[in-house]
């Protein structure tokens, strides 16, 4: 495979070899419902994910945290299976079953043995089309929701995200906490979130990967069966759901983002301040995004980057300090992560952001360069031993890119990366508005040395 494959929506059938010898296959059936394959040779078990391009940024104000709530919902019955019944399907084959909700999708997954296959899928059909949301069910799982934000407020790690990213993305939708709140939680009612069920879980909108031992005629007509037997009329013609638009990034030029805040602290009495400060990023489908990942790479993607050797190895002012980039279909994000003491704080804060500025202003330098794309290359490489690796990338190629990049098109786009151009998008993101958010035992004069001149703080 030579470049990347598109994924039209009114491509009926694709067929592809990616690197390794796996098949890559892509069905789309006339209700709109997509199947993607990846037959991985060698392979003994399989990966399977119903997705759909829906997550807490798609929410109405009266129902946030319900695509969460939903993930949860999904697990407790259906009318021919019971929640007990779901779990013994994969218990008694040794599988795993879980789902994941994200600010831009949901999905559904099972691992399993390759005889297991069909198994899984039927399981999770029923549970993605037939899902009874009980009203008893409904108010019990609600609790436990509250229970699961309530552990997520207790750990400062979790806290700080959250108020990171509201800094960062302030009202837009992507700056929402993905559970929702206790509040939002409390008050939603079982007919908005089944509103938001039958609204959102068609076959337009339904996605379905699978990597490892898979046979796709197989599972196309195992896909088709399951989805029959519950219900759904795959003989009306349908389109899948458009794939999100990016006009402009926001924040970065293309269109507005209004920020939350320069400064969010929130004062506990921690032995440490967990400590996030960063800038609007870029878009997933930016054309960029394999500089931003060496860029990543060397300021704060390993051991060797520049924030741990300078911040814990050469200084012991933290443990745990590293850098990330998160894409989303119009907006993204930088942000530099650090643990330390109280009395530490702004030193690190002020060295962190330091590093950030000295790469914009010196650039990276050769070796550092090839170090990043061996890390991210032998990365990549490693990761894809793993079916549900595969089975994820088959679904954000779908949903987000609409393109699908196998591994040599990967390290392709990684060694076409130069020095020059990670320093352009480093100058290009050092100059975006800062923000910084801090829970521990510290105030706003801690930040003295980082917050810019006329930013208001926020407390919390």
């Amino acid at each position: 495979m030579n470049g990347s494959v598109t994924f039209p929506l009114d491509l009926g059938e694709l067929r592809l070899t990616a690197s390794g010898g796996s098949l890559v296959r892509r069905s789309v059936l006339p209700s709109g419902v997509r199947i993607l394959s990846e037959q991985m040779p060698g392979a003994q078990s399989a990966t399977v994910g119903f997705w759909v391009a829906v997550g807490s940024r798609d929410e109405e104000p009266v129902t946030y945290g319900s695509t969460h709530f939903l993930e949860h919902l999904l697990f407790k019955g259906t009318p021919t299976r019971s929640a007990l019944q779901i779990a013994v399907s994969f218990d008694e084959v040794g599988g795993e079953h879980n789902a994941m909700t994200a600010k831009e999708y949901t999905c559904y997954y099972a691992k399993v043995r390759d005889q297991d296959l069909p198994m899984a899928v039927a399981v999770l059909a029923d549970m993605f089309t037939s899902s009874v949301i009980d009203s008893e069910e409904f108010e019990s799982e609600r609790g436990v929701i509250l229970e699961e934000l309530a552990m997520a407020d207790d750990d400062p790690s979790d806290v700080v995200s959250e108020r990171f990213f509201e800094a960062v993305f302030g009202a837009h939708p992507l700056g929402r906490p993905i559970g929702g709140s206790p509040a939002s939680i409390g008050a939603v009612g079982r007919d908005a979130v089944w509103e938001h069920y039958r609204a959102n879980y068609r076959p337009q909108d339904l996605v379905v990967t699978v990597a490892g031992a898979v046979d796709h005629d197989a599972l196309v007509a195992g896909i088709t069966r399951a989805l029959e037997t519950a219900g759904w009329d795959l003989g009306i013609e349908g389109v899948p759901v458009d794939r999100r638009h990016a006009p402009g990034v926001l924040g970065g030029g293309g269109g507005e983002l209004a920020r939350g805040s320069a400064l969010t602290i929130v004062d506990r009495p921690t032995e440490q301040v967990n400590l996030l400060l960063g800038v609007p990023g870029l878009a997933a489908s930016d054309d960029r995004r394999a500089a931003v990942t060496v860029l990543n790479s060397v300021l704060g993607g390993g051991m060797s980057s520049r924030l741990f050797q300078e911040v814990r190895e050469r200084r012991g002012l933290a443990y745990s300090v590293y850098s990330f980039a998160a894409g989303y279909s119009d907006a993204g994000l930088m942000g530099l992560y650090a643990g330390c003491s109280p009395q530490k704080t702004a030193d690190v804060a002020e060295l962190m952001l330091g590093e950030f500025r000295r790469l914009a202003a010196d650039g990276i330098t050769d070796e550092e360069l090839a170090r990043a794309q061996g890390q991210l290359g032998g990365g990549a490489a490693l990761a894809l031993e793993d079916s549900d690796a595969r089975m994820t990338r088959l679904g954000r190629s779908e949903l987000t890119f609409g393109e699908f990049s196998d591994l040599d098109e990967t390290l392709r786009r990684l060694g076409g990366v130069t020095t020059a151009q990670v320093q352009e998008l480093a100058q290009e993101l050092v100059a975006r508005p800062l923000s910084v958010a801090a829970v521990g035992a510290v105030d706003e004069s801690t930040f003295d040395g980082v917050a810019r001149s006329g930013d208001t703080p926020a407390a919390a």
